[in-house]
């Protein structure tokens, strides 16, 4: 099972507890549950706090509701195990998953929607930039959702100063991330950082990322041999393997809350995690391509592809060499 699974098999156990007379028949089942990487500190790899949304119409607390779902959830293909925390959080462990299965889901989740090109950020007219910005992106995310309709545009603080100052001097690429990285309520803060070429900037660590995918690639080619969908070895790359099954929860949840700055947060994550991966991917001195090379590099490519799709929603290019 998929984190992005596990979303749609909390809507079906609701249902089926309704179906079943577990739950009053007045309990609303919701169309979506937001399901999320447990914070630090708390229990299992994932978490839901549906039993809030569905206790209210039922008239039941939520404590009830929770364990009337972790008794059905708990039978789930998938789930290792099940808990209810609190007032009646249902926190989640997943049955581990191959890295071929993560790789293969990747490509083809991001293969699933088009990946637009960056919008003319430079022609909006000035006060009006960050909610075309934001509103773009909102609306980009939900589509990964198959949701047309964006609904109210998001309410957005505008920038502290004029929005052509602000493209003129960090060039419109730094501008827009410098808008997304923040919750749309509050004011994005522009510095010097914006400007940095090297991995103490987030947002080039997030493109560097990409294109050193896209070079590893190259390079391996180079030297005879390409990405391969087989396991890599126990452990190798595990937070990138993380990462990237985490990516299509967070474009949920980041529909769900119109929170594209959950999606940088994340992107940001993926990219460290691959700049880290990065230096077992390729063969060293006299050693031959192997197996293992082939699946580490098939796993840096899904990254650098996943990076690029991720960028793409924020209305960002993502240059093959920087």
């Amino acid at each position: 099972m998929t984190p992005a699974d596990l979303t749609r098999t909390v809507v079906h156990a609701v249902r089926c507890a309704v179906e079943d007379g577990e739950l009053p028949a007045r309990a609303s089942v919701p169309a979506r549950v937001v399901v999320e990487r447990t914070r630090p500190g708390g229990v299992g790899e994932y978490a839901t706090p549906v039993a809030f949304q569905v206790a209210k119409a039922a008239g039941r607390p939520p404590g009830e509701v929770a364990r009337v779902l972790a008794g059905r959830l708990g039978a789930e293909a998938g789930i290792a195990r099940v808990e209810v925390t609190g007032a009646g959080f249902l926190n989640f462990v997943l049955e581990e998953r191959s890295s071929v299965d993560v790789v293969r889901d990747a490509l083809g989740f991001v293969g699933d929607f088009p990946r637009p090109g960056p919008g003319p950020v430079h022609l909006v007219p000035a006060g009006e930039l960050r909610a075309r910005v934001v509103g773009r992106a909102v609306g980009l995310i939900l589509l990964t959702q198959g949701i047309r309709d964006a609904g109210p545009p998001p309410k957005v603080a505008p920038v502290a100063r004029r929005d052509g100052d602000v493209v003129a001097r960090f060039g419109g690429d730094a501008a827009v991330w410098a808008m997304l990285s923040v919750p749309a309520h509050e004011t994005p803060s522009f510095s010097g950082s914006l400007l940095v070429q090297d991995e103490s900037s987030e947002f080039f660590r997030v493109r560097y990322a990409h294109a050193c995918a896209v070079g590893l690639v190259r390079n391996a080619r180079l030297l005879g041999f390409g990405p391969e969908l087989v396991p890599v070895p126990p452990g190798d790359g595990a937070p990138l393997v993380r990462a990237l099954a985490d990516h299509p929860l967070v474009l949920e949840a980041a529909a769900h809350h119109r929170a594209p700055e959950r999606l940088v947060r994340h992107l940001v994550e993926l990219a460290d995690a691959l700049l880290d991966f990065q230096y077992r991917v390729l063969p060293k001195g006299d050693e031959k391509p192997s197996a293992a090379h082939r699946a580490r590099l098939a796993l840096a490519e899904a990254a650098g592809t996943v990076l690029a799709g991720g960028l793409a929603l924020l209305g960002i290019p993502a240059p093959d060499c920087l």
